[in-house]
């Protein structure tokens, strides 16, 4: 009988008896294997939760408790306990499971979540919250009250936000469950004084000790006393691991005014529905530290937990619990992530100041290809991007040239720092922009779409994107040579484009763009349309160009800049009349295309030519990036479409073929 299959919420869970729990925790692995291997998506951090969440889900009622996830990607287990097993056959798509909790899916999930560090705060909001509705659980005025429970990682542990949460949680007053996944792993290994806590207090003979003495006493003890003992004897293993070093090890979380129970084995279920039930009871703020296994029941993602975080479809051939089995993980090409890796990698090995820096994304970044080279050069700051950011200010000062690679989406977190530390200071700090533009299968919480927006508020900032490989490595040299102040550079997460091979190299000049169409270099011959195009869009609207070609003349030029943007061409452009087009894989409101309208209004220009094409102002969620360029009109056949269109707008008829294009008055 095939458990999983009978498992249509929580309720048909419960009614199972303990014993059949292994064999629904090997269906759920089976099951997100299978899927990941033909889809991709997020495996080993997925599989290393499985008896965590049947034994959470076996204890609590989630339709009345609170569960809150940091970061979300280890969410595939809740899902299909809770009545989503049917869209996981199309997983991160538009009509499938999320890769990441999302209440529009269930109620089961609270927030859309993507982003580390931010469950413990959003957890203590709604046991707040609860409290003050008069609904929050006490075991003697409210014991059928709302409990609370958030799953967060060792590494997401020291994120900032995180901490900022741990000091308000200590003043709840209440039931409040933090559970501590240590699996000795983020995305990579982390990083920090913290992580190494872990890593020394999980080594030590003491803590064997603890785990062995921790059994005898579940085995001997018949219930009420498991987190008291399991705290009893945290606190000595966690002394002796420190050597002596009592304030830490006996109690870190305390500080907080928290209580702390544990290390216990997080795939041992009867171990861990005793701790959740007593837990469930607890009338205070208290955190379970639970050891799991990242990639846990699959041999070659718990061998290399970092290549299996987030996969792309694979193929295992033989047996994947051998130590000879092969994985051939599917690739379209070489990506921009690569391209990035080797840019600038070449980079330093000219330069010895140069400083690569991620938070916490080795592979993601390409940067897992530069630490072999320079070891003592890339630093991983582990999930930490305001202090990554900071960091970076302080060796630009001290007169290192710190390149800092992360998600566009988690620049945002480190804003502040780049305004205050970094701007404000005119230092030269340099950021690579990686999955800038819509990302795919993670969603809406993975989108790099305000990038532009954000930055370009800054003095002095210069702000740059590649449309290809050649394009970027161009733009890391711009960037080591520019000393006014901050810069960046945005790419996407796909493939690099050989569309442009023809063109001949060409190196960034600060705030000029690069034409695509030789035709009309110089605008000697005026086009009947130009599209300005930020970033890999313009390998798109080169395609769209060609596709119009029997009807319109389409000048394409490669922006390059955003800020500041070639006012030169703006001029060019529309003081000739020639219609205009911005295209970019950024937001409408504040983007490339908001740029140039603001160029035209500084020098006068009647700008009642020119249009924008980019995201529009609502969520785009899961699916193929190429399917979500598709559906807001980035791809080539929707940027041709959006040519004609304005070109119908204008009132303008196909010219191809006639001695000059004909030209309506505006409609605009």
């Amino acid at each position: 009988m095939n458990l999983l299959q009978t498992i249509h919420g929580p309720d048909d869970l419960k009614r199972l008896a303990p014993d059949q729990l292994p064999q629904l925790a090997h269906e759920i692995r089976h099951a997100i294997i299978e899927q990941i291997r033909t889809t991709g998506g997020h495996l080993a951090p997925n599989l290393g939760v499985v008896e965590l969440t049947i034994a959470l889900h076996y204890v609590f009622d989630f339709s009345w408790d609170r569960l809150l996830f940091d970061v979300g990607h280890q969410c595939y287990p809740h899902k299909l306990l809770t009545g989503r097993l049917h869209l996981l056959d199309k997983l991160r798509t538009r009509d499938g499971m999320a890769g990441f909790p999302e209440p529009r899916e269930s109620p089961f999930d609270l927030f859309s979540v993507g982003h580390a560090g931010t469950g413990i705060s959003t957890a203590v909001g709604v046991a707040s919250g609860d409290t003050r509705n008069g609904e929050g659980f006490h075991p003697t005025l409210k014991p059928d009250g709302r409990r609370a429970a958030v799953l967060i990682g060792d590494a997401s542990i020291v994120n900032g936000v995180a901490m900022e949460g741990l000091n308000a949680a200590g003043t709840l007053g209440r039931q409040f469950l933090i559970i501590l996944n240590d699996n000795g792993m983020s995305i990579s290994r982390p990083q920090g004084a913290l992580a190494h806590y872990f890593d020394r207090l999980r080594l030590s003979h003491t803590y064997s000790d603890f785990k062995r003495q921790a059994r005898s006493v579940l085995d001997s003890i018949p219930g009420g006393g498991l987190l008291r003992d399991a705290y009893h004897w945290a606190g000595e293993a966690a002394k002796q691991a420190m050597h002596g070093g009592g304030e830490l090890g006996s109690g870190w979380f305390e500080g907080f005014g928290i209580k702390t129970a544990g290390p216990i084995d997080g795939h041992d279920l009867p171990t861990l529905i005793q701790y959740f039930r007593e837990a469930s009871t607890f009338d205070r703020p208290l955190v379970l530290h639970v050891k799991t296994v990242k990639g846990k029941g699959y041999a070659v993602a718990e061998r290399d937990s970092s290549t299996f975080h987030s996969p792309a479809p694979f193929k295992v051939a033989g047996d994947p619990d051998g130590e000879d089995c092969r994985v051939e993980i599917a690739s379209e090409g070489r990506s921009f992530t690569a391209a990035a890796g080797d840019a600038i990698r070449q980079i330093m090995d000219r330069d010895p100041r140069v400083i690569a820096c991620t938070a916490a994304m080795p592979d993601g970044t390409g940067l897992s290809r530069v630490s072999p080279v320079h070891p003592d050069r890339v630093i991983d700051t582990g999930i930490c991007e305001s202090h990554a950011m900071d960091m970076m200010a302080g060796l630009a000062r001290t007169g290192w040239k710190p390149f800092f690679f992360v998600y566009s989406t988690f620049l945002q977190r480190a804003f502040d720092q780049a305004f205050q530390e970094v701007a404000l200071q005119g230092l030269p700090v340099r950021l690579c922009l990686d999955r800038a533009g819509l990302v795919g299968g993670d969603g809406a919480v993975h989108h790099g779409f305000c990038d532009v927006a954000i930055l370009r508020t800054l003095p002095r900032a210069a702000l740059l994107a590649a449309a290809d490989e050649p394009s970027l490595k161009a733009a890391m040299e711009f960037m080591l040579g520019y000393t006014d102040g901050l810069s960046a550079v945005r790419y996407p997460r796909d493939v690099v484009s050989d569309r442009l091979a023809g063109l001949p190299p060409a190196p960034f000049v600060l705030g000029k763009a690069r034409c695509l169409t030789p035709r009309y270099q110089d605008l000697a011959e005026a086009p009947d349309v130009a599209v300005v195009a930020y970033g890999t869009p313009a390998v798109d609207a080169l395609e769209a160009a060609a596709m119009l070609a029997e009807d319109f003349r389409v000048a394409v030029w490669d922006a390059r800049f955003a800020k500041p943007v070639d006012a030169d061409l703006v001029r060019a452009l529309l003081s000739r009349g020639v219609p205009v087009l911005t295209v970019e894989d950024h937001s409408l409101i504040g983007g490339f295309g908001s740029a140039v309208l603001e160029s035209a209004a500084e020098q006068g220009l009647d700008a009642s030519r020119l249009t924008r094409l980019a995201l529009p102002d609502r969520w785009i969620f899961q699916d193929s990036r190429s399917r979500q360029l598709a559906e807001v009109g980035l791809n080539a056949a929707g940027i041709a479409a959006s040519i004609r269109r304005w070109a119908e707008h204008l009132g303008l008829t196909p010219s191809v073929g006639t001695a000059s294009p004909s030209r309506a008055t505006s409609k605009a």
